[in-house]
């Protein structure tokens, strides 16, 4: 049995593209920073749509490479200091890449048991149920039915939660590999083997789960991409650490970082890191809901902060499904316009553009003309007053896109077009490639098959909680503060950014937005109240609303309001033509706009 003291884990991957060093210096440091579990993710929307083209066409190997670039080097020292590793790295082929890594520890000798589970591969259950009319699978983020979708699935997958990793590192299991496992599973799994809770231990499980959330992004708890980025130079950011939380048998959990590592663990670091990908003041998993209303951090020393508040409900009856689509295709094209008359430049390359195009138009999908940055007065260098005009089309077919249909009526204006007029010379955007149509619903958690894999050959069936609770679709919400404090009564004003004074974190769940705004001094709490509105936020976003629903939540303990911005994303990171694909810089586009900011904030300093 693992020892009675708190369980330290290791964040050490947020994606696909996170440094693949992390693992191995996490686990050659055990010695001087001693680490019980590494917990890694290394699955977005974004792959599991690639993974399950890759599948869907055929391809040996559709799991997550990038995994075993940082497994490889750090395997001696897992073996070593007998560290435990849990990954949901397995994308659509989970039983391969198993298969891989136990012939990489057989290869060197290692003697570590490996175990892989299944289970979240659920087209044929999606498939039986809508020809059965058992679901119409509305999609959560556009209420839409599955059946008026017009697009064909071909690979669906479910969100398991953590208690097959928990009957792994039971049964001896040194590596878990996973396919979709929630992001946060990896911990409440490791938490839960250390601990021996059960499933009703929900105020436990609820804050393993937060723990979880707060780590899986592993830099992101220690100062990647947070608002107050410019208290890292000296902080050395060049060197950003990973996050450790430290989970006791009473679930009270303590977050850090590893050691001699750049940036920080701070109230401001964690909150910006909570609220990122939430949907509300419930927060929903396979094995618990977690209630958030009441959460706070709590400073306990130099990068060491306390979670606090986190309370346990029953897990819903379903858990999150992503379903993807046969590959449509996309291609762009880019012009450079600088100096004086923008608008009327980019008027004249579009126009141009559309009439060598017109005979194509109609079979593309969509057809958009963008105008990317714009120009300061008076610029002091060219690339300062130089815009990107971006054009993206989709079509359904490749051949749609050929050379002759779209990258030749872009370019061929090129010696009538405006002054200055040059196009992008590397190409290679403007040919057909595949992107994936991913329609987001909900199974019930009964329907999945999560089995457990070890590596003698035995597998055991992971039961589904016994107890759950059904929830309204749509979260508590609230348009405007309870007791709104009249605007004037905080004093003299300026037009400023807002982010002259307020933190803001945002980004994707499917096309869903979040974008979470907090202060840091209580007073100024009254007044973000006050300010942001449903009605503001939607009036903030100009030409950036989409006309979607837009909910709002407060967290009086961290000082921060909340909105989900419903289906504000044109489809999600996996298809859409936004450069914002992911929706992070939506909370960036908000701070830079300008309004009424008390003057009394000012003199404590921007952040």
């Amino acid at each position: 049995m693992p020892p009675n003291r708190p369980i330290r884990i290791a964040g050490c991957s947020g994606s696909t593209t996170d440094r693949r060093t992390a693992m191995h210096l996490l686990a050659s440091n055990h010695p001087n920073d001693p680490i019980d579990v590494l917990v890694g993710d290394w699955m977005s929307e974004g792959n599991m749509t690639v993974r399950a083209g890759t599948k869907f066409a055929g391809a040996v190997d559709a799991y997550e490479p990038t995994f075993l670039e940082a497994l490889d080097p750090a395997l001696p020292y897992i073996a070593k200091y007998r560290i435990k590793l849990a990954v949901n790295a397995g994308a659509a082929d989970t039983r391969k890449l198993y298969e891989v890594v136990k012939g990489m520890v057989e290869k060197k000798g290692l003697g570590l048991k490996v175990a892989w589970i299944e289970g979240d591969e659920v087209l044929d259950k999606v498939v039986e149920k809508m020809k059965n009319e058992e679901d119409a699978f509305e999609n959560i983020c556009t209420g839409e039915k599955l059946g008026d979708w017009e697009f064909k699935p071909i690979y669906a997958q479910a969100y398991l939660g953590g208690f097959g990793i928990v009957k792994a590192l039971e049964k001896g299991a040194d590596i878990v590999i996973c396919g979709r496992v929630s992001d946060a599973s990896p911990v409440i799994g490791a938490s839960v083997w250390w601990h021996g809770w059960g499933r009703d231990d929900l105020d436990q499980l609820a804050n393993a789960f937060v723990a979880g959330h707060l780590s899986e992004c592993s830099s992101y708890a220690v100062g990647g991409n947070y608002s107050g980025f410019k208290d890292l130079e000296p902080l050395d950011w060049t060197n950003i650490g990973y996050p450790i939380v430290e989970i006791s048998q009473s679930g009270d959990v303590v977050i850090t970082k590893n050691q001699d590592s750049g940036g920080e663990v701070s109230v401001n670091t964690l909150t910006s890191q909570f609220l990122y990908e939430i949907q509300g003041p419930w927060y929903f998993n396979s094995d618990v809901t977690a209630i958030l209303e009441d959460v706070t951090f709590e400073y306990m020393s130099a990068n060491r902060v306390a979670l606090k508040g986190v309370k346990g409900a029953l897990p819903p009856p379903t858990t999150k499904v992503g379903i993807t689509a046969k590959p449509t295709y996309q291609a762009e094209m880019h012009w450079f316009i600088t100096g004086l008359d923008i608008s009327a430049k980019t008027r004249m390359i579009e126009s141009q553009i559309r009439v060598l195009m017109a005979p194509h138009i109609p079979s593309f999908s969509r057809l958009e003309f963008q105008t990317i940055g714009s120009v300061p007065a008076n610029p002091t260098n060219q690339n300062s007053a130089t815009v990107d005009f971006r054009v993206i089309a989709q079509a359904r077919r490749a051949e749609d896109l050929a050379p002759q249909r779209f990258v030749r009526p872009c370019i061929d204006p090129i010696m009538c077009a405006y002054p200055g007029a040059t196009p992008h010379l590397d190409l290679r955007q403007a040919f057909p490639k595949e992107v994936f149509e991913y329609y987001v619903t909900l199974l019930p958690q009964a329907d999945i098959d999560h089995r457990l894999h070890l590596s003698g050959g035995e597998s055991m069936l992971i039961p589904p909680p016994s107890k759950t609770k059904v929830y309204p679709m749509q979260q508590p919400t609230q348009d405007v503060t309870v007791s709104p404090t009249a605007l004037e009564k905080f004093g003299e004003t300026i037009k400023a950014p807002l982010g002259t004074i307020v933190h803001a974190r945002s980004g994707d769940k499917g096309s869903d937005c979040n974008v979470g705004f907090w202060v840091r001094h209580a007073d100024e709490y009254a007044w973000l109240q006050s300010l942001l509105s449903a009605a503001f936020i939607r009036d903030l976003l100009a030409e950036e609303y989409k006309g979607g629903r837009v909910e709002r939540y407060e967290f009086p303990g961290l000082r921060a309001v909340h909105f989900l911005l419903k289906d504000h994303l044109d489809r999600g990171v996996s298809c859409t033509t936004s450069v914002d694909f992911l929706g992070k810089n939506c909370a960036e586009y908000l701070r830079c706009r300008f309004v009424d900011v008390p003057v009394k904030f000012l003199g404590r300093g921007r952040i």
